[in-house]
């Protein structure tokens, strides 16, 4: 069991990684919305908190790595680890009472799921860049560099939403399509 797990969390990571390099709408923030973080939650659902998590964060890593954002790798990693174990733990708790999910009861679970999963993606990096940009300044945490790092970082806030809402939308999607297949070979 814990070999397939591991085989399928690999499979999610390298998806994961292609998924957000595959398809780039550039943003006026030099970022881009991507379909991966679909995957990053398809992880934690699919996965589980632990291989979930991992999955999501290797794989968005690698994006990062691959991509040029050397800066924002280690970042991107416990960010999109998060987002895959909040919104895993998030659909756990909704659906532990219930033996059998299905229909729009699932579909309300796994978006609910995903939006705090992406919530905490969009905080993630609105903390990280504002010490990013702070850094960038070069002066130090100055609360002049924090400031021009707060009023910088605001600015990715709006892309980062809509990044989010496309990989809830998508995953709610997708995830009934996978759902059944994925035990069938996960036993």
């Amino acid at each position: 069991m814990k070999t397939k797990k591991l085989i399928f969390a690999a499979l999610f990571a390298a998806l994961t990684c292609v998924a957000t390099m595959i398809i780039k709408v550039p943003t006026p923030t030099m970022g881009y919305i991507h379909p991966g973080d679909s995957i990053v939650l398809l992880s934690g659902f699919l996965l589980g908190p632990l291989y979930g998590g991992l999955a999501a964060g290797i794989g968005s890593m690698f994006s990062d790595l691959f991509g040029g954002y050397f800066s924002y790798a280690p970042a991107t990693f416990v960010i999109k680890m998060l987002t895959a174990v909040f919104a895993s733990l998030v659909y756990r708790a909704f659906t532990k009472k219930l033996s059998e999910v299905s229909g729009g009861k699932q579909a309300a679970f796994t978006a609910i799921s995903g939006v705090v999963g992406e919530a905490f993606m969009v905080f993630g990096y609105f903390v990280f860049e504002i010490f990013l940009m702070a850094l960038a300044a070069g002066d130090g945490f100055s609360s002049t560099s924090l400031a021009a790092g707060l009023a910088s970082s605001a600015s990715g806030v709006p892309f980062n939403i809509v990044q989010g809402l496309f990989g809830v939308i998508l995953s709610t999607i997708l995830y009934p399509l996978l759902k059944k297949p994925l035990a069938q070979y996960s036993k």
